[in-house]
């Protein structure tokens, strides 16, 4: 008999690691998930235990929480402080590394490790790349340099361990409404109310040459990762939901008109908030946007078997709605508005 799979999930309390554990608690072929992170939350989802770990810790030691696994999907990442890009490299990238090292030291299995679309090399709007598109990322941005660095450590790591099955995932944004107040103080900040996260309260919408981007709900990325778990794939997988996003569709959905605006007069304003630190999002982050391509999903579609359930409009509108509310779950990332 099949005793099922045992699943190790770093950062399982964020924004993506709380729909990964749930999706992984809810698979009758996974007999238990280890959920690390660097705050224990109050969160208990079935099959699921708690260890905390900081990956910012250079002595930290994973393969006691890492042997026995079949497979390990490493989500723990930083997007704060935007002003200091040592501490989130320490956190990401040198965390990331030990992530990886433990993983072949305790012969674990399967790697899946959480990439992103800002780990691509800028692209066309107007068309859709697959997973061969170059991950040189822009690299005047901190997020996207990080990502695109962890692609060239994986390949390292895919020729020292062959037997490994490593999966990259290359999700869009990804939303949900619990999610919310998180996101708000990552890309926003703690200054700006959560209420005007809705319609008729953004009066207008910057249409801005570039601002083209994809979106999915964080559920249903969740469900990629599970598939990744339990199917004998390996590589990259694009992950996105339809429509694409521009400016026209986020008026509609803030009931907001579209004003055309120039790009060095946005950036101009994001750079001053930014170097006030009156909002927490670089505009370096800002530039890469406007720079990221298209997703074409069919590898997901075709090799995974995955599908999203839900549209793009439908997952920024939960997480507009998550903001208005100050939504959120316990656990410390995602602690919502009544909650702190």
């Amino acid at each position: 008999m099949n005793a099922g799979k045992r699943v190790v999930v770093t950062g399982a309390t964020g924004n993506v690691g709380t729909s990964v554990v749930a999706a992984l608690a809810e698979d009758p072929q996974i007999a238990s998930v280890l959920g690390l992170a660097r705050r224990l939350p109050g969160w208990s989802p079935p099959k699921t235990d708690w260890a905390e770990v900081d990956l910012r810790d250079e002595a930290t030691d994973l393969v006691r929480h890492f042997e026995g696994a079949d497979a390990v999907i490493h989500l723990a990442w930083a997007f704060q402080p935007t002003h200091d890009a040592v501490a989130t490299w320490r956190t990401n990238v040198l965390g990331s590394l030990t992530v990886f090292r433990d993983v072949s030291a305790a012969g674990v299995p399967v790697l899946v490790h959480a990439s992103s679309v800002g780990a691509y090399s800028p692209g066309p709007k107007d068309g859709a790349v697959d997973e061969s598109w170059p991950t040189h990322g822009w690299p005047e941005a901190a997020y996207c340099r990080e990502k695109a660095y962890l692609e060239r450590v994986l390949d390292a790591f895919e020729a020292r361990n062959p037997g490994m099955r490593v999966v990259r995932m290359r999700p869009a944004f990804l939303f949900k409404e619990e999610s919310g107040s998180e996101q708000r103080r990552i890309f926003a900040g703690r200054f700006m109310p959560g209420q005007l996260a809705g319609p008729k309260t953004i009066p207008v919408v910057p249409d801005i040459p570039g601002l083209r981007f994809q979106a999915l709900h964080t559920d249903d990325a969740a469900q990629a990762y599970r598939l990744a778990v339990t199917k004998d794939v390996s590589g990259a997988f694009n992950l996105a939901a339809e429509p694409p996003l521009d400016a026209r569709q986020l008026a509609d959905l803030l009931d907001a008109r579209v004003v055309r605006l120039p790009r060095p007069a946005i950036r101009a304003a994001l750079a001053a908030g930014w170097g006030l630190r009156l909002i927490p999002a670089s505009p370096q982050l800002f530039d890469a946007v406007l720079r990221l391509p298209m997703l074409d999903c069919t590898r997901a579609h075709d090799e995974l078997g995955w599908s999203p359930e839900r549209t793009s409009l439908e997952a920024i509108e939960e997480m507009l709605r998550g903001m208005r509310s100050g939504a959120g779950m316990d656990t410390a990332p995602l602690a919502g508005r009544k909650a702190s």
